[in-house]
């Protein structure tokens, strides 16, 4: 359904794409696309597929693609600091611009240039002036387009797959203020993005206090600065002249680009020379979208046309506004049928020495794809396995799910194996989405044009053929992205490991578990008797609504924060706070904690015992954005560690009779790593040296000897060492450290004042990102960040924290898997009997004979520490324990 039927206009709307922010998205969206001789495609082809999708789910009659002009404009005149935060464009997406113009321009959409002012003042006006004969959408993402909200205007946000449509009901209810004053509110917060100010210490929870005691507008609040309270008033009226320049900033102009309405009318495109231009920039998906014969074909309505090209388009909610998607193949002709050989026998199959070779699996048969010809196999894994074992590649969706089902795929070399989900992973390791069926899908119906080329003329049924053509259209990306030697030399190695793991599962002791899961269960019976009796009355304590009423109701507790439907929330963090008004509530939090334990550990684990009496969990390459490996069914990576209760549970867990178990951890290896790329002097003389790295940061930032540092000093830079590796802010400081907030900043600026190195390091980290739309770890491995240039300040600040988390912690997930793969292949660990059962974050645990025990786990020592050269070395701690608990 269109935009006008779901918005219910009952005229043609006037559409205007804020084409500057559409061009920025595009590029950080896709940082990979370029034509064969390296000039960049990405943000063409993005921005020129999403303008067709317009097209063809709208249809408009008028519409405006507006982008910003070149040169300084009115708001840098008022105010030199006008968003000087803002980095240059990136070369390659300077070299699209033009090209991306001459796109819309051949698409028949009408280009709108601002000169003086930006794109958004422009789409300001227009929608002022039009607003009055017709409905106007705004397709943009820029909150300052918000102030021109009316009955007749909307905008239209899309980010990622989420779209939001805003109305002026929407805003109202939003905001609680008119459109016509955001400007003002806007003034005074500030805005990061644009590098405007606002007034220092004032945010909008304080802004909306201040326009609620004096008027929405900034006059009212000049004329009304008497009725604010003193310590707002002393924030607000040193700044207030200032602040009065920052809502011209902040506020659209309304009578600019006066185009009459004409200007903006729909034209019908040349659709060969729109042809040739795919052509030229080999955006061959887009190609596919226009009718056969374009050279000799008449000029017609591209909605039509594209309308035509894409009936065969499922609705699978992929399609959107700003998607990435594509019709797909015409369907008119009938279809004909799949021409599969059935290979009785491996000998029935061609020889595929040297050949590249497509396999899949499906309904309880093999289906191999070479030269052009698709066939089918039923018989045993270990037969094909010899059949197939001379061949160049092998392109296969899971490497993982072959040896986990037979472990005679052992047998191929790694050098052999093409894993199609795992490339797939590194190219977009926040798809969340690899299975076989969602990349089919994606090569036959995305028109993705990495895919175009490959998949032409194949049957859409096939199986090994399109393993293939999967493999020849994805190999190039992951080639120019340089991931080759990621996936090759350390992510398809691995994948043998965690099935060798996953096969030798680890022991656990069934007594301990009945013992403990008893100890827990009287408890939790002594703390419900509590709790009721605390309450006075039997009520469900898993129940949050009956326990609200208990706790805030009848036991006159205050209240803390409420949930988003409004409801009295009695989330832990919440409960937390509120531990010291009444013994009701440490009971509360107690008895969740056991139920946790009981629920999650003790009852269900030893229920997943296999035959052998040993846990065999699922290790998953292809979970994280980071590269760190998780664990599921069950998930052994979340046993509990710390507290009272964690190394009884760790003890639940042993080495087979005979044998004991090692547990080598790395030492702070994220901080290394830290210390290793920031190149800080503090941070790699202190490990050099083997210091206590936290006492050394707390007597840096104290300025005392380290011999004085308390307890609470090491544990406050403990607490800020690490949290600035996950974006800990000043708030959550704060937090963590029982803290003011003026405290916490006052900490966070001395820390940096005093490892200076390390503000530099995190600036230049943001920085590149910005620059190239990905950061990069040690070994290579990619996280694309388009939220970096989002307008949304929240959306910005969080990629950024991901920028730095994504190197660091990325590049701690490749050395222990680096330390995997060396540990699975040595020698000398196989000589003593040592097996690798269990990865838990950045620990390996190993089961040896006992007299072997010892050696083997020094020899894992050795590995964990040489198998990276940083500059600082790595330290792994090591014991060694019949249980987990007395190894750890």
């Amino acid at each position: 359904m269109s935009l006008k039927e779901r918005l219910n206009f009952d005229k043609d709307p006037l559409y205007l794409i804020d084409g500057t922010a559409l061009l920025y998205r595009a590029f950080y969206a896709r940082a990979d696309l370029s034509r064969s001789d390296g000039f960049p495609t990405n943000a063409i082809n993005t921005v020129m597929r999403v303008l067709m999708n317009l097209l063809k789910d709208e249809d408009p009659l008028h519409v405006g693609f507006v982008m910003d002009g070149k040169g300084p404009t009115f708001r840098n005149a008022l105010y030199d600091g006008y968003k000087a935060n803002r980095p240059a464009m990136p070369e390659p997406l300077v070299e699209q611009v033009e090209p991306v113009r001459r796109g819309v321009g051949l698409l028949g959409i009408p280009l709108l240039v601002s000169e003086g002012v930006e794109a958004d003042d422009c789409i300001c006006s227009l929608a002022d002036r039009y607003k009055a004969e017709r409905p106007v959408i705004i397709l943009a993402t820029d909150k300052d387009i918000k102030q021109c909200l009316d009955d007749q205007v909307v905008m239209v946000s899309q980010m990622g797959r989420k779209e939001t449509i805003h109305t002026l009901d929407s805003f109202r209810e939003a905001e609680g203020m008119e459109p016509a004053t955001w400007p003002d509110f806007q003034a005074v917060i500030g805005d990061s993005a644009d590098n405007i100010p606002g007034i220092p210490g004032v945010g909008p929870v304080t802004a909306r206090k201040i326009f609620a005691a004096t008027g929405p507008t900034l006059e009212e609040l000049r004329d009304n600065l008497a009725s604010l309270p003193d310590k707002l008033r002393a924030k607000v009226e040193p700044e207030l002249d200032q602040v009065f320049t920052y809502r011209q900033l902040t506020r659209m102009k309304t009578n600019c680009c006066e185009q009459a309405l004409d200007f903006f009318r729909l034209q019908t495109p040349d659709l060969s020379a729109l042809n040739g231009y795919f052509e030229e920039y080999e955006l061959r998906g887009l190609q596919q979208l226009l009718p056969r014969n374009t050279a000799a074909a008449p000029k017609a309505p591209l909605a039509e046309t594209v309308k035509q090209a894409a009936k065969a388009t499922p609705k699978d909610g992929m399609l959107s506004l700003f998607g990435d998607t594509m019709a797909a193949p015409d369907k008119k002709e009938p279809e004909q049928p799949l021409e599969v050989n059935v290979a009785a026998t491996v000998d029935d199959l061609p020889d595929l020495g040297g050949e590249d070779v497509g396999l899949t699996f499906e309904d309880d048969a093999f289906f191999l794809g070479v030269n052009g010809a698709e066939y089918r196999y039923a018989g045993p894994a270990g037969e094909l396995v010899r059949a197939v074992q001379h061949a160049s590649i092998i392109a296969t969706p899971s490497v993982q799910d072959l040896l986990r089902a037979d472990p005679a795929w052992g047998y191929i070399l790694s050098s052999q194996w093409f894993d199609l989900s795992l490339a797939a992973y590194l190219l977009d390791p926040e798809s969340r989405n690899y299975t076989w069926a969602r990349l089919r899908q994606s090569m036959f119906q995305d028109g993705r044009p990495e895919f175009a080329e490959a998949a032409r003329g194949l049957h859409p049924h096939s199986q090994g053929l399109a393993a293939l053509a999967y493999m020849t259209g994805i190999r190039g990306q992951v080639e120019g992205a340089h991931l080759n030697t990621l996936m090759r030399e350390l992510e398809i190695p691995l994948i043998p490991v965690l099935v060798a793991m996953e096969r030798a599962g680890i022991s656990i002791d069934d007594a301990a578990f009945q013992a403990f899961l008893n100890d827990v269960n009287a408890q939790l019976d002594e703390l419900t008797r509590s709790i009721i009796g605390y309450a006075g009355e039997e009520f469900n304590i898993r129940s949050s609504q009956q326990l609200a009423v208990v706790l805030f109701d009848q036991l006159g507790i205050k209240a803390g924060s409420k949930t988003s439907t409004g409801l009295r929330s009695t989330a832990n963090q919440v409960l937390e706070k509120i531990r010291d008004q009444h013994p009701i509530v440490d009971a509360v939090l107690e008895f969740r904690m056991l139920e946790k334990l009981r629920s999650t550990y003790l009852e269900p684990l030893p229920k997943m015992v296999g035959e052998d009496g040993r846990l065999h969990t699922h290790f998953n390459q292809l979970s994280t954005a980071t590269g760190r490996l998780s664990s599921s069914q069950p998930n052994l990576q979340n046993i509990p560690i710390r507290g009272v209760h964690g190394p009884r549970m760790r003890a639940c867990f042993n080495a087979a009779e005979g044998n004991m178990l090692a547990a080598a951890d790395y030492s702070q290896i994220e901080l290394r790593v830290l210390a290793h790329f920031s190149k800080d002097p503090e941070l790699i003389d202190a490990f050099r040296h083997d210091e206590d790295i936290h006492a050394r940061t707390a007597a840096l930032i104290h300025d005392k000897d380290i011999s004085a540092v308390t307890p609470d000093e090491r544990r406050g830079a403990k607490t800020i060492n690490f949290g600035l590796i996950y974006g800990m802010g000043v708030q959550k400081l704060a937090r963590e450290l029982q803290i003011k907030q003026t405290e916490a900043q006052e900490f966070t600026e001395k820390y940096f004042a005093k490892m200076a190195t390390l503000k530099a390091y995190y600036d230049t980290v943001v920085k590149d990102a910005e620059t190239h739309g990905f950061v990069t770890t040690l070994a290579g491995r990619r996280r694309l960040l388009p939220e970096l240039h989002s307008r949304n300040n929240q959306l910005s600040a969080q990629a950024r924290r991901q920028a730095v988390n994504t190197v660091i912690q990325g590049s701690a997930a490749d050395i222990i898997k680096m330390a995997m793969v060396q540990a699975h292949k040595d020698k000398r660990l196989r000589e003593l009997g040592a097996q690798l059962i269990l990865q838990v974050h950045d620990e390996l645990i190993i089961e040896a004979p006992e007299a072997n025990i010892k050696e083997a786990g020094g020899r894992l020592l050795e590995i964990m520490q040489t198998v990276a050269k940083l500059d600082v070395p790595l330290k792994v701690d090591m014991g060694v324990g019949k249980n987990w608990a007395e190894a750890h």
